[in-house]
């Protein structure tokens, strides 16, 4: 009998939502026992609603990864925030992550009216345990527990793995029996290009400072297999030319050292050698503009809602 045949099989759809810096990547990440999303400690790093995908022998877990919800400032952050609310819509749950080593704000109140209007059920996830005392954690417990009806309150540590498998046996425990909706070795409803140009951002966002992280995007324009190298050609975009300046670095050092991680993370991700190009360009303010988020991939049909 195969795994959706199997009795007792469960399955369902779960968006992971909070502020951004949250932690929801790196609690994926850990989940799925592999890299699949980019981290970084600069906020906001993730910008798309990402399908991934956990199989196991009990049941599989479509987990949305969503960006940081917080008061946007450009086109973009709109979209960002209105793809995180989407993303609550027609799931079977939720699970709400909250940084507790930093005090708990308006910010983390919006999140939790958001879930609350939402109506779905939500187990509260207070991540970064690691960072504080035991008393302080007994404290966040008892406070925030109340905010809202939570199906479950649970600490975890998404970077060191702390009670991470448990939240998984509560994931599974609040799903109904369903079928398998995606094969057993699917873990990300992204293509390839998606992932690489992820990557080569992630690299800019740890490499590079002030604004500029945040008015980076990558796009990669060409993927060609060859005999024995799989040749990438890609472009970074940059609002200002200033920007582009940071980006390159003097003599190209940041550039670099940006397409050296890169290529490495990438050779691995696709089990082949890399020849990775990179050119940076300057879009005037990309991030404002409706035809540059479009052309980048954007979907921006959750803002007309």
């Amino acid at each position: 009998m195969d795994k959706q045949g199997k009795k007792g099989f469960r399955s369902g759809f779960v968006a992971v939502i909070g502020r951004p810096n949250a932690g929801k990547s790196t609690l994926l990440n850990t989940l799925l026992g592999q890299k699949v999303l980019i981290i970084s400690d600069k906020p906001q790093a993730t910008r798309n609603r990402i399908r991934c995908i956990l199989t196991e022998e009990r049941g599989q877990v479509i987990f949305f990864d969503t960006p940081g919800i917080h008061k946007p400032k450009h086109r973009l952050g709109e979209y960002m925030v209105a793809a995180a609310k989407s993303a609550l819509q027609g799931v079977d749950m939720a699970v709400c992550v909250v940084d507790v080593s930093v005090p708990f704000g308006t910010g983390d109140e919006y999140v939790f009216q958001i879930v609350k209007e939402s109506g779905i059920p939500c187990i509260l996830a207070l991540n970064k345990i690691d960072l504080i005392t035991k008393e302080e954690l007994m404290v966040k417990i008892a406070t925030l527990s109340k905010l809202a009806d939570f199906r479950e309150v649970i600490p975890i540590s998404a970077l060191h793995s702390n009670n991470t498998a448990k939240l998984m046996d509560l994931i599974f425990e609040a799903l109904q029996p369903g079928p398998m909706f995606f094969p057993d070795d699917v873990v990300i409803d992204q293509p390839e290009k998606f992932v690489v140009a992820e990557l080569i951002r992630e690299k800019l966002m740890n490499l590079t400072r002030e604004e500029v992280p945040h008015a980076v995007a990558v796009v990669v324009e060409n993927m060609e297999e060859k005999k024995t190298l799989i040749k990438i050609e890609a472009v970074i975009l940059v609002e200002r030319d200033s920007q582009k300046g940071i980006v390159i670095g003097k003599d190209g050092c940041i550039l670099k050292e940006v397409g050296k991680l890169a290529r490495e993370e990438i050779e691995t991700l696709l089990d082949s050698k890399v020849f990775l190009q990179l050119w940076v360009k300057v879009k005037k303010d990309w991030r404002n503009q409706n035809t540059q988020l479009r052309d980048l991939g954007y979907n921006l049909k959750d803002l007309n809602e």
